[in-house]
């Protein structure tokens, strides 16, 4: 049988654990078992009414030609106006590139900006899967700054302060944060914009997308600090504040020497994004947000029944979420416990366990920066939710 050669960069790349554990849940419908999957980031709302006939409209009006890479000026024009309205930040239309996801926007970023492994990328952890592996893959270092349930997942300056250095190139975190809800306040913004100040030249990177999603305090942007616009690469998308997974539409801000760069890259691999699910976000970031608010709410409600329905696992440490529809408490006192002669070494044991033990798909904090934890998902129903837990207490109660 041939065998190809595969380049090193591919086999040192490791798959992504969300997408890994979907799978892994949709196997076991595919065997009619019914699988309560709580492992994606994906909302279970259908995409608004509006924005789906907008869409329509532009394609019946022959709108399905190529984009501009950078994406359309009229989508470009109103993420700018966006900026300004919800953000405080200043980005003109030269200064904003469309992508297909916010995903994309973050590898163009990467790309344009490091591929040694002496560019080093500083993460607050937990950080998103994807962070990690996206730095390594454009050839540069992450380096993780780490903190835990406590301190509501919020790493100590002093320990910031440490992980920068002269090689630094980056400072990258989401707010609120996937995977544990955390919000970064204003306060909290500038405390670490202060601290940047010894590092000119190192380049924000405020992973935006739940934006939409905060629960009882106000969102803020760190490039709305004076001084921080201009250092500051601020992306944002569709999937998550309008339900819009499918559409793969996302958007970053930043100076026009880096956004500029973004494009030559976008240019090479994928040119522009979708014309008329442009034309559906243009429509969408100037229209009501009524049914993004009452997305927001029913996320809220399902953060407070999940939080109540977890009380009874008192081995879990939890904390109460400021946003986005992710929980990640810290399980390491599951680890240990045997069921039937099998050991739960860590919280990939733990995942595989539950997902074939309790039919219900987690994700190991692993991959998050976060090994003692698991992260749950509540972006489906109530009812789910609530049977999610109940499942996973009577397999928890299995273990000794």
């Amino acid at each position: 049988m041939r065998r190809f050669k595969l380049s090193t960069r591919v086999q040192h790349l490791n798959e992504s654990a969300t997408l890994r554990m979907a799978q892994m849940a949709r196997e076991l419908s595919n065997r009619q078992i019914d699988v309560i999957n709580l492992s994606l980031g994906e909302p279970d709302f259908d995409t608004p009414t509006y924005i789906k006939e907008k869409a329509k409209e532009a394609i019946d009006s022959g709108n399905t030609k190529y984009t501009p890479v950078a994406g359309t000026l009229a989508l470009r024009q109103a993420i700018s106006d966006k900026f300004k309205r919800d953000n405080q930040l200043n980005y003109s239309t030269d200064e904003i590139i469309v992508s297909n996801g916010a995903k994309q926007s973050f590898a163009n970023l990467c790309n344009a900006m490091l591929d040694n492994p002496l560019d080093e990328v500083v993460l607050l952890a937990p950080y998103w899967v994807s962070y990690y592996e996206i730095i390594r893959l454009a050839g540069g270092s992450p380096i993780v700054v780490h903190s835990n349930v406590a301190n509501n997942y919020k790493p100590r300056l002093e320990d910031l302060k440490a992980a920068l250095s002269a090689n630094t190139r980056m400072l990258v975190f989401s707010s609120p944060c996937n995977p544990t809800g955390t919000l970064f306040n204003q306060q909290d913004c500038m405390e670490i914009a202060n601290l940047l100040k010894e590092y000119p030249d190192v380049l924000v990177v405020s992973d935006e997308i739940y934006e939409y999603i905060v629960f009882d305090q106000k969102h803020f942007s760190i490039g709305s600090i004076e001084g921080m616009n201009e250092r500051t690469a601020t992306i944002n998308g569709f999937s998550k504040g309008f339900s819009m997974t499918g559409w793969r539409l996302g958007y970053m801000g930043a100076p026009k020497e880096i956004t500029q760069a973004c494009i030559r890259i976008q240019g090479q691999y994928t040119s522009g994004a979708s014309s008329f699910t442009q034309a559906a976000g243009a429509f969408a970031l100037t229209s009501d947000l009524s049914i993004t608010r009452k997305m927001c709410e029913a996320f809220k409600s399902r953060r407070n029944t999940l939080i109540r329905e977890l009380s009874r696992i008192t081995e879990w440490t939890i904390n109460i979420p400021d946003g986005a529809f992710y929980l990640l408490p810290d399980v390491s006192k599951t680890f240990g416990k045997k069921h039937n002669g099998n050991m739960i070494h860590n919280a990939e044991d733990l995942a595989i366990y539950l997902l074939n033990e309790a039919h219900v798909a987690l994700v190991s904090g692993d991959a998050f920066g976060a090994p003692n934890c698991i992260r749950i998902s509540y972006s489906l129903s109530e009812e789910k939710v609530i049977e999610a837990v109940k499942r996973i207490e009577a397999a928890l109660q299995k273990l000794s």
